[in-house]
């Protein structure tokens, strides 16, 4: 979760931020550079708790919400309560969760226990019932824009091209979880929005913006959507990016920078539609005319 080059820095560019939100925890961040923003993501959450069991130190939602209070506070003593709320009340929030929950929970190992538990669509309604539990405690916490990301095409990154893919195609199981989740992320944002009497909640279809590259990576500039820049093993999908691993000799003209995550140049494709997109790619409008409405108020 940010509070207002991955995605997060390059819409700190675009809407005219002079430096991005240091990380939350970094020892650098106090003083003025509260003033800024803060940055509460963390690698590998997702929505529910258990989500990411593999990773060591990761700040779970319920903890960057925690934190995000100890921010006002913090904000308080710096600015004074009462600037510090309305500092709060018109900052950006931007919101990228859920695809883990998935990839790193849901699929993780055959037989997971959240699979067990549930099958797919039951799993995708629990998600986006939980999410919704978090989104409005995030709005009750001062948070009035919020910009939240739907998943990418979660089979078709390198990572799952490598262990699920078959013939050089996308993984079909993730690429229906992606289907079934992504509409109704929508469609609760929507009605959060109609029960809140305002559109506190923007959402932008990362699906479709990253499938636009990916189902044809030439008419963008790639030369190919399947292959990692970073990596190791088929389609460079396995593992990390280390020094040991294959490194392309030109980075922009891959769609995906490493198993999982686009390129710098795929995320300014993305960052582009997020600011002037249509209602195809921004629902209920895009960050250009959030923009231009909030600066008359």
């Amino acid at each position: 979760m940010y509070l207002f080059k991955s995605i997060e820095r390059l819409s700190g560019e675009q809407i005219g931020l002079s430096e991005s939100p240091l990380p939350y925890l970094s020892p650098e961040f106090n003083g003025e550079k509260l003033l800024v923003g803060a940055n509460f993501a963390s690698a590998g959450v997702g929505i529910l708790n258990d989500t990411g069991v593999q990773f060591v130190n990761i700040l779970r939602m319920y903890r960057q919400l925690e934190l995000f209070q100890e921010y006002k506070r913090r904000l308080s003593a710096l600015t004074g309560s009462r600037q510090a709320h309305q500092l709060v009340n018109q900052s950006l929030f931007l919101i990228t969760v859920g695809g883990n929950d998935f990839v790193n929970n849901y699929y993780l190992v055959p037989y997971s226990a959240r699979s067990r538990q549930y099958k797919l669509p039951d799993y995708v309604k629990f998600l986006i019932s939980e999410y919704r539990i978090l989104l409005m405690k995030l709005y009750k916490q001062g948070a009035h824009r919020v910009l939240v990301t739907g998943t990418g095409p979660m089979g078709c990154v390198p990572a799952e091209l490598a262990m699920r893919g078959t013939n050089g195609g996308c993984s079909e199981e993730l690429q229906r979880a992606a289907s079934l989740y992504n509409p109704q992320l929508v469609q609760m944002l929507n009605g959060l929005n109609r029960k809140i009497g305002r559109d506190v909640f923007i959402s932008a279809n990362t699906q479709k913006m990253h499938n636009d590259f990916v189902s044809d990576p030439r008419a963008f500039g790639f030369t190919t959507s399947q292959i990692a820049c970073c990596g190791q093993g088929p389609y460079n999908g396995l593992g990390l990016c280390t020094q040991l691993s294959n490194l392309c000799p030109d980075r922009a003209l891959y769609a995906f920078w490493d198993p999982f995550h686009p390129s710098e140049k795929a995320n300014r494709l993305i960052v582009e539609q997020i600011m002037t997109g249509s209602n195809e790619y921004m629902n209920p409008m895009n960050l250009s005319t959030i923009m231009a409405l909030d600066s008359r108020i």
